[in-house]
């Protein structure tokens, strides 16, 4: 079958890109897109890395000065199970740092086409997540560093390394960090982000 042809030029901007992704996902297994735009779309393979890494190849057949043209094929049906980091640098070292002054996500889940997110949420020392009711939605809380409280409409719950916390949906509820601060993990269905007391976290 002849290679289907993408060409982006008269497009604006903001549909380039949802439009090349779009081609990619209607191609089978070993079949490819060739792109034809007006610049170098490098930008776009680190796209193309972040959410198909090894899913794809990526083959210059122009390369300008007005016309760029690559052929991008798809190597496999579905995205490839990946490693997305080491959770002992989530805790805090690595590519996060270490600052204890840091508040809010810290980390969120890098995968664009997804039906989960996931973020590691910080409050420094001494600071709380007001008391409120949760999403319409369960959240999966692991403790990564630090100690704290959870405070609940049965009592309180201690918080520390390790811990792996169920927040059934709607359930009351308000974060206290201890004297070393808090960071955890939040994993959940995908919904849009609340923003409480200045901290934006879609799962609190």
């Amino acid at each position: 079958m002849p290679e289907q042809e993408l060409d982006v030029r008269a497009l604006p901007e903001p549909r380039k890109h949802p439009a090349i992704f779009g081609a990619f996902a209607a191609l089978a297994p070993g079949a490819a897109v060739v792109l034809v735009d007006d610049h170098d779309p490098q930008p776009l393979r680190g796209e193309f890395e972040a959410d198909f890494p090894g899913g794809f190849s990526w083959e210059y057949l122009a390369e300008g000065p007005q016309e760029w043209r690559v052929r991008i094929g798809r190597l496999h049906s579905t995205p490839l199970p990946r490693i997305l980091c080491d959770t002992g640098d989530l805790g805090g070292t690595g590519d996060l740092g270490d600052d204890p002054d840091a508040a809010g996500a810290v980390w969120a889940l890098p995968v664009r086409d997804r039906d989960l997110d996931s973020n590691v949420i910080q409050l420094p020392a001494g600071r709380k997540i007001d008391a409120h009711a949760g999403p319409d939605l369960d959240v999966l809380i692991h403790v990564l560093r630090g100690t704290g409280t959870l405070r609940t409409e049965g009592g309180d719950v201690p918080l520390a390394p390790g811990v792996l916390l169920w927040l059934p949906k709607r359930s009351r509820r308000e974060f206290l960090a201890g004297e070393s601060g808090l960071r955890y993990l939040t994993v959940h269905q995908r919904r849009k982000a609340l923003t409480i007391e200045g901290l934006t976290h879609s799962g609190r």
